[in-house]
């Protein structure tokens, strides 16, 4: 991965290759000093319920073995036993106020734990700062483009760590503790996902969205987020992305259900001042059909570690096909500088 330095004429052509709108996602508030089951209330009254309890069936239906739908909703009646605090009650408040049972809304947060294609990318540049991206690719972008948001987690009236994610939803595969770390998660396919990763949530495995989303809450740096995000274990096979605050804190991990198989950091002294992770492990050839790794590593080339920043690495985002016809969103963030975390609804014409 080499840094040269890009020419005039490469950054004018970067946005030029991927095509689309782009909107904001819409900012919300959730308070962490509220009682769990109520804390998204003021979130879901942003959406008619009717249509939000319509898109919600419709992925459960799409996306969920029927075999499954009988394992998990008799479930319901023990979900404090099954799911750790804050997500059972989250997950029993918003089912109460959309009228759902709570087995479908378990279903629901499953569902999106099987499918979530993705580019993340970690990147220094030649003054020390990390920078962080991620596209999040996903089936149902008419469903999903209309209930992306990003969210405030909000602590003591502090904001304790931001994140996106779609409404109905308490995991996060994208997020920010401010002036410590960002975390993006990829999926990794392990094959036939559902049996495997409904016998480690039966388990107490966490999911992998509720891993990231506990560890911006309670991890106090760079390290320990590493740490818990390699040792934890999890319902399925994914790769975390984290980023901090100094230089070379920036790591890959790739993750088997019950600890790590890669961890890959950044070594911009050996000119490894970037790192790509798609949806295939970094030591193997990404398949020709969906080679998302390849045009996004010839970008940061292009672009050079001297003119890396928040928008050139969106213009990276937006090379085709790193931007594709699934991608949901784009993400970039820097945990030094907190307040430059922006989210984009993508949509390609």
């Amino acid at each position: 991965m080499g840094g040269r330095r890009a020419g005039g004429w490469a950054l004018l052509l970067l946005p030029l290759l991927g095509a689309g709108a782009a909107r904001a996602a819409p900012l919300c508030n959730v308070s962490l000093d509220s009682d769990p089951d109520l804390r998204w209330l003021p979130v879901l009254r942003r959406f008619d319920p009717w249509l939000l309890r319509h898109f919600l069936t419709r992925i459960i239906d799409e996306i969920v073995p029927k075999w499954v739908h009988a394992v998990i909703r008799p479930l319901a009646a023990e979900l404090e036993f099954f799911i750790p605090p804050p997500f059972a009650g989250e997950i029993q408040g918003m089912c109460n106020a959309l009228g759902m049972s709570v087995g479908d809304g378990i279903l629901l947060n499953l569902a999106y734990e099987a499918t979530a294609f993705c580019t993340s990318i970690v990147a220094q540049d030649y003054k020390g700062n990390i920078y962080h991206g991620r596209n999040l690719d996903y089936a149902f972008g008419d469903i999903l483009h209309k209930i992306t948001i990003d969210v405030q987690f909000i602590r003591n009236g502090q904001v304790a760590y931001r994140g996106t994610t779609f409404c109905g939803y308490v995991g996060l595969w994208t997020g920010q503790s401010p002036h410590k770390f960002t975390i993006s998660g990829d999926e990794r396919d392990g094959g036939a996902w559902w049996e495997n990763a409904v016998a480690a949530f039966l388990n107490r495995n966490y999911p992998v969205s509720w891993l990231i989303r506990d560890t911006l809450s309670k991890s106090e740096d760079f390290q320990s987020a590493v740490f818990k995000l390699a040792g934890t274990p999890i319902i399925a096979d994914v790769y975390y992305i984290v980023g901090g605050t100094m230089p070379k804190e920036g790591v890959v991990i790739t993750r088997n259900r019950e600890g790590p198989a890669d961890i890959w950091p950044l070594d911009p002294l050996d000119g490894g001042w970037f790192r790509v992770e798609t949806n295939y492990d970094h030591w193997t050839s990404p398949p020709p059909f969906d080679d998302r790794r390849t045009p996004a590593i010839r970008a940061l080339n292009a672009t050079g570690q001297h003119n890396i920043n928040f928008d050139t690495l969106f213009q990276v985002l937006s090379v085709k096909p790193v931007l594709n016809n699934n991608t949901v969103y784009t993400t970039v963030m820097s945990a030094a500088f907190p307040d430059k975390y922006t989210t984009w609804i993508r949509t390609l014409g």
